[in-house]
């Protein structure tokens, strides 16, 4: 019977939906922990690195037969820790944005699943202008990004980029940890931003609920490029789909399973990305939205 080592970095209701879209795609290709065809070890770190780390050996010392993680810091932290058990990520950029690729460019050879590039940010960053009004010259973005993640790094020179290019204003603040959100959050909100700008960073997945509260007592509205966010209290996005990334990953790893080889396989991108609204948010900061948006259920 196979075994598979799940791990997430941190509790999260988004990341959450990467997981059961996974363990669908598994069942449906036959793999279900109840009928005893799969053995599942799950393991969630709650944002403690070194915590991830011994996740990662102890699945290594169980010689589980893949290892899955969710999202990019459970995934650099196995390709750290093997070169031999596949590694099927999900939530989760391409290998070159998340410094994991060799001196010649080549990603990790036991690296599958599904990951993203950047590109949908332009599209998702560029919904500024067309949801949000303002009296200024120009509109006033704020955005925090975790500066020791390479992703969020890169994503927020996109986005700076972006802006200049756009007649937008950008105000972006590094932060270290969850715990220095509120104070910093807080610290951009006091410079007169009109729109939240959530980028794909782990530590603004974590602590979302405190930036959509500090968000909403400003009246500040929420875009972001991660559709899951838009269930949590953002207004609108453009992204993944975050339970059809981890479907996808699923029907990799599955296909694995099957053929006992990974021999013709590499990491996917993701397939499925989507225009959603919270029709509450929008009602709340009375923004009209267009038509092409799909209204979260």
């Amino acid at each position: 019977m196979p075994t598979i080592g799940f791990v997430d970095a941190f509790e999260d209701n988004t990341i959450a939906q990467a997981k059961k879209g996974f363990m669908d795609a598994l069942q449906q290709n036959g793999f279900d922990e109840k009928k005893g065809t799969l053995n599942i070890i799950y393991r969630n770190a709650q944002g403690n690195i070194p915590t991830l780390t011994q996740i990662v050996q102890y699945f290594i010392s169980q010689n589980v037969t893949l290892i899955a993680t969710s999202p990019s810091l459970s995934t650099i932290t196995a390709i750290q820790n093997t070169k031999d058990i596949p590694v099927f990520m999900m939530v989760s950029p391409v290998p070159e944005l998340m410094k994991v690729n060799d001196a010649n460019g080549h990603s990790p050879k036991n690296l599958f699943g599904v990951g993203e590039k950047l590109d949908y940010i332009d599209t998702s960053f560029l919904l500024i202008p067309k949801l949000i009004k303002t009296k200024k010259d120009r509109i006033v973005a704020g955005m925090i990004f975790n500066q020791s993640e390479p992703q969020s790094v890169e994503s927020m020179k996109r986005i700076q980029q972006l802006a200049s290019d756009n007649n937008i204003s950008l105000i972006s603040l590094p932060v270290n940890a969850s715990a220095d959100v509120q104070l910093v959050t807080a610290s951009l909100l006091s410079k007169n931003i009109d729109v939240f700008f959530a980028n794909p960073d782990n530590t603004v997945f974590e602590s979302f609920e405190t930036i959509v509260k500090l968000c909403n007592e400003k009246r500040i509205p929420i875009l972001t490029s991660e559709a899951g966010l838009v269930e949590r209290g953002a207004l609108a996005a453009y992204g993944a789909d975050i339970y059809q990334w981890g479907f996808q990953s699923g029907e990799e790893a599955a296909h694995f399973l099957k053929n006992k080889s990974t021999t013709g396989m590499s990491y996917q991108m993701v397939k499925l990305r989507k225009k959603v609204y919270n029709p509450a948010v929008a009602k709340k900061f009375d923004i009209s939205i267009p038509s092409n948006f799909q209204p979260i259920q």
